[in-house]
């Protein structure tokens, strides 16, 4: 049996990156260890949900009630990730200067986890939420990098970014390999959404699938008609998920079109999140099968749903394919794209753009998916494989193992 340890954790103040890893933290503090979490205080209560200690830094980061500040240029974008890590760099230092972990998990944003772990000779593992680079990645992504380290402002970034490294004391000191190339990653997604699988490093990269755990604490859902007590899916008619996630979520013309396309459907209940930037009021009458909230515990409704329309970051993604739900993919930002193309080659969701989302077309994709047996045969196979990556026990072992 492995020692209790300390072990630190670093993320940053967003959904995306923080969620995917709270149930191998809970286990791991299960098991006896003690974890020290690096974050934004906007973030304690589902740090301390775990079990874990919060160590709190002022985030440079835009919180996700400002999302639009995300949709500036690449070298702006890359910009803040930089702030945020000077922001949070002498919280670390601290954090090893009075209390050393015996471990290090960061996530593929906490650059200053990693390097302060480096500068202290702490092993460092990262907690990885999305796909992960692959042999030619930087090749494949030739375009992609240039443009940030040749547009305007992208040499200042670099500069600025080799000298931050430098009086952090990273050993890593390439940019481009400390922020792509972790020395071990625990990627906590399910290896069928990673692009060029066979090309990914298994002696770096570690698939684990999606890390869910007991989410009972953010609430319960129940299709009509279900009483408490019944199984999953029990009740009457379908179910369909409508969610864009939690932070580009001000599109009330799209939801209007989801009204349109599922309001009155025979046979379907749909359950319509529209975040927190969208007032419902934007929506107009709302159809009696539609249930309209701004928040849903979406791991529950997935578990009882029939359809899921989502925005295809990782973690819904992620969490469709483990609920084994066909999906129609509306990307909005950033690795969205990608994963709804992703989807879309496994067989298992259409790709509608936002401008493209009309209630017809949602209508239609809706249709030609639960109708096929293909979509659901392939589901079922995928999911299968995402949960023989072992999920969080399996997570959870792979840390044991770093700490030995």
């Amino acid at each position: 049996m492995t020692r209790s340890a300390h072990i630190a954790v670093v993320s940053i103040p967003a959904h995306g990156h923080v969620n995917p890893s709270l149930a191998v933290i809970t286990e791991l503090v299960a098991r006896g260890h003690r974890v020290s979490y690096v974050n934004d205080p906007s973030f304690a209560a589902a740090v301390e949900s775990t079990g874990a200690t919060l160590v709190p830094y002022p985030t440079a980061l835009p919180l996700e009630d400002d999302s639009q500040v995300w949709l500036q240029d690449p070298v702006g974008i890359q910009n803040l990730f930089l702030d945020d890590a000077v922001a949070m760099t002498p919280v670390v230092r601290k954090l090893f200067a009075e209390d050393r972990p015996d471990l290090l998990l960061y996530d593929i944003a906490g650059f200053a986890g990693r390097a302060v772990a480096e500068a202290h000779g702490v092993p460092a593992v990262q907690l990885s939420p999305a796909f992960v680079a692959w042999d030619g990645y930087e090749q494949d992504l030739a375009e992609m990098i240039d443009a940030i380290r040749n547009g305007p402002g992208g040499a200042a970034h670099y500069r600025r970014f080799a000298d931050w490294l430098a009086a952090t004391g990273a050993a890593e000191r390439d940019v481009d390999a400390f922020k792509g190339r972790p020395e071990k990653a625990i990627a906590l997604v399910p290896r069928a959404l990673q692009p060029n699988a066979d090309r990914v490093d298994p002696e770096r990269y570690t698939f684990v699938g999606p890390c869910a755990g007991d989410r009972s604490h953010q609430g319960d859902w129940r299709r009509p008609g279900a009483a408490t007590g019944d199984a999953p899916g029990e009740g009457r008619g379908r179910v369909l998920l409508v969610s864009l996630g939690s932070a580009f979520t001000h599109q009330p013309a799209f939801y209007r079109e989801c009204l349109k396309a599922f309001g009155d459907l025979p046979g379907w209940h749909v359950v319509l999140q529209v975040g927190r930037h969208t007032d419902p009021a934007e929506l107009g009458e709302v159809p009696a099968n539609v249930e309209v909230y701004r928040w849903v515990p979406q791991v529950a409704v997935l578990a009882q749903a029939d359809a899921f329309v989502t925005h295809a970051g990782m973690g819904g993604a992620s969490e469709g394919l483990q609920a084994g739900v066909p999906m129609i993919a509306v990307p909005q930002a950033v690795d969205q794209f990608s994963n709804a193309d992703r989807l879309v080659e496994l067989g298992v969701a259409r790709r509608l753009d936002t401008g493209q989302a009309t209630a017809e077309a949602l209508r239609e994709a809706l249709f030609a998916l639960v109708g096929d047996p293909a979509v659901a045969a392939r589901l079922d196979a995928l999911r299968v494989a995402a949960r023989a990556e072992g999920g969080t026990s399996r997570a959870a072992d792979l840390v044991e193992a770093a700490l030995a």
